[in-house]
């Protein structure tokens, strides 16, 4: 205003009022600027500290999962669409019910329902099952048709059982040979080295889930890690056993995935289906 640039005199003989600016217009007058200043500390902090750690984090998460594929669903929770029954006439032992696969065995003798992929090499498996009354089931992995025939498939073998079965078969690995090596003992509760020369070294596993931690007739979690030749099986989130196959004849590197029923009059149910390939993991 024009009566700013006024001396004091100058006001008072044209009988304005001195003016005097008062502390709270003065903050007034310094509060666009102050805001400014503060708006750009802000930008500041996030360009120098926040986005180098977000970039970070982005960073590290495509890291940890270079190369591998997307978690994929094996089972729509109403058909068998990607599975076949082996062998061909045991087919019909396999259904959906109330949104899970049933097994069940019309006769004694080794039943699959395999998954449609037939190379699978790395790869991370999760399902949940349950076996209503007494059964021996289990998950046959890098599973290839067994040319003995005593057996349809040679496997990994990550066995599943009812509740007072035994650490040899709930929680363990069995291996599903043609005959031209051995099969280990791998029982629930420990981790198995097969060496060069098809010797065996068996460690405990700290941590290893136990039977008490296993729901019984109810539904468990698992978890299968397959990496080269290293294999992990994990029950309710925590390890059940593991192996190491170092004998590189007889090594299996690939094959498919099979459910399996073991005996006649037995059932067993599976849901929640996926499966994640892990690629360049073994190199």
């Amino acid at each position: 205003m024009e009566r700013c640039r006024m001396s004091h005199p100058q006001m008072q003989r044209i009988g304005h009022p001195i003016y005097h600016e008062s502390p709270v217009m003065r903050c007034r007058s310094i509060m666009p600027y102050a805001g400014f200043v503060w708006v750009w500390f802000v930008v500041g902090i996030a360009v120098c500290v926040i986005f180098p750690l977000l970039s970070y984090g982005q960073a590290a998460d495509s890291e940890a999962t270079d190369g591998d594929s997307e978690r994929v669903g094996m089972f729509d929770g109403q058909t068998l669409q990607g599975w076949h029954g082996v062998p061909e006439d045991r087919k019909g032992d396999w259904s959906v019910r109330d949104g899970a696969i049933v097994g069940e065995g019309s006769v004694d003798g080794l039943a699959y329902l395999v998954w449609q992929e037939t190379e699978l090499a790395d790869f991370e498996l999760e399902l949940q099952y349950r076996i209503p009354d007494k059964g021996n089931s289990g998950i046959e992995i890098r599973a290839q048709p067994d040319s003995s025939r005593r057996r349809p498939f040679i496997g990994y073998h990550a066995d599943l059982g009812h509740i007072g079965i035994g650490t040899r078969i709930l929680g363990a690995w069995d291996f599903h040979f043609d005959g031209t090596r051995k099969e280990h003992d791998c029982h629930r509760g420990t981790r198995l080295t097969i060496g060069p020369n098809d010797e065996s070294q068996v460690t405990p596993v700290p941590g290893s889930i136990t039977e008490g931690e296993i729901r019984d007739r109810d539904w468990n979690h698992v978890r299968i890690v397959a990496i080269g030749n290293h294999c992990t099986f994990f029950i309710n989130g925590k390890p059940a056993s593991e192996f190491s196959d170092d004998l590189k004849q007889g090594q299996l590197h690939q094959g498919a995935i099979g459910l399996q029923i073991h005996d006649k009059g037995m059932r067993v149910e599976f849901k929640d289906l996926y499966i994640k390939k892990l690629k360049n993991r073994s190199n």
